[in-house]
């Protein structure tokens, strides 16, 4: 049996997507899934508790973090593999099936992690990382990764220089998707509590390497994570990581952690100088013209683009040509035609592994929302680095 445990706050409409997207995952998989609230304020639990009652809600009445909520679903799950999951994530069909396959085949693989990718179909490095050391830790902050993302010395902390699209043995664990068998959690223990916002999954993932298990990435399947709905990649953000970075480095490197402060707070004021100077030189983007008409391409069944359609229609803040088709074929061809616009992938008959892969394959200047067949709401976000975008109807 498989416990899927998704941590919420404030995201209720990327949640419901998110849902849709595991029901279809765990058709013919004994499966349980929890839902652990944490205090939000915009109703997530009453709003989804009706459309989805074989999903059990527990309701916090405080935010007390990230991995400690994990732990309350932890603690009530009774699958014999456990998935922490994100709600801004959306699953494809095959994902759990192939990774639950891999720890059943491979007795020395403890946990598991999947290849991922971002709203507009990006890869997202996080799938595949190794350890916080001093030196990956400083290259990531100081921006030196993104320039040698594939360099096996500066790229450490994302192991760039293993490749996207095979499957792989690696450090560290996203705690977006982290599929880990129940008897090796018994053995090494939950979330450590003390990490209230990042960390707590490279935490885990030490343990567990340290236990004597394999941690794994799985490249055959593929799922969304839209991350900017959690996380704004600013000096703030650098800030938390440093902390949890150094709490990591305290509990796991002993003396060593002793040299992880100054080179990686000389990293922090690297990142926050560069961030400053580019705001000072960013140009703020142009008005949009009034009366500008947004092409829009809905792609799915009849019913689902019908009902996805008149949704939009009934949008009053955008203004829209909408085209209805019933295939991605039919999408792709209309997008030679045009360079912009949006794309509204209705998922029904339409599976999610075919959107996912389709927005992988698809290079082009278009913003893609999404929607679940039965849903009440449209999510979509293009950039890790700002929130997305929701559409949402009674």
């Amino acid at each position: 049996m498989l416990s899927v445990i998704i941590v919420n706050y404030n995201v209720k409409y990327f949640l419901e997507q998110c849902l849709y997207s595991v029901q279809k995952a765990i058709a013919g998989i004994k499966a349980e899934v929890i839902v652990v609230d944490n205090n939000s304020t915009d109703e997530s639990v009453g709003y989804l508790r009706t459309e989805f009652p074989w999903v059990r809600f527990i309701s916090n009445t405080a935010n007390s973090g990230f991995a400690k909520a994990n732990n309350q679903g932890l603690q009530m799950a009774t699958g014999e593999y456990i998935l922490f999951l994100n709600p801004d994530t959306i699953l494809s069909e095959d994902c759990l099936e192939k990774s639950i396959a891999v720890l059943q085949q491979q007795k020395r693989t403890g946990a598991l992690g999947i290849h991922m990718v971002d709203g507009s179909g990006r890869f997202l490095p996080e799938s595949k990382r190794g350890f916080p050391s001093l030196g990956a830790s400083f290259f990531k902050l100081t921006g030196l990764l993104s320039v040698f993302p594939q360099s096996k010395t500066i790229a450490q902390y994302y192991l760039g220089h293993l490749p996207e699209k095979k499957n792989s043995e690696i450090d560290v664990l996203s705690g977006a998707y982290l599929m880990v068998k129940k008897e090796v959690l018994e053995k090494t223990g939950g979330f450590d509590e003390r990490f209230f916002m990042y960390g707590e999954d490279i935490d885990l993932s030490y343990r567990i390497q340290q236990a004597g298990y394999i941690n794994y990435y799985l490249a055959d399947s593929s799922i969304i994570h839209f991350k900017g709905e959690s996380t704004k990649k600013d000096i703030v953000y650098t800030k938390l990581f440093y902390k949890a970075m150094s709490m990591f480095a305290a509990k796991h490197y002993g003396k060593q952690s002793l040299l992880f402060g100054l080179p990686v707070r000389m990293a922090i004021a690297v990142r926050g100088a560069l961030s400053f100077t580019a705001q000072l030189f960013k140009k703020d983007g142009l008005p949009a013209t009034t009366g500008t008409v947004l092409r829009t391409i809905v792609v799915g069944s009849h019913y689902e683009t019908a009902a996805a359609a008149a949704a939009l229609m009934n949008n009053q803040t955008v203004k829209r040509n909408i085209v209805t088709v019933t295939t991605i074929r039919e999408m792709t061809e209309l997008l030679t035609l045009q360079n912009t616009g949006e794309v509204i992938f209705c998922a029904g008959e339409t599976s999610y592994k075919s959107i996912i892969d389709c927005i992988q394959n698809q290079r082009s200047n278009i913003d893609y929302m999404f929607y679940a067949d039965g849903s009440k709401s449209i999510v979509g976000s293009m950039s890790k680095k700002s929130k997305g975008e929701t559409l949402a109807w009674d």
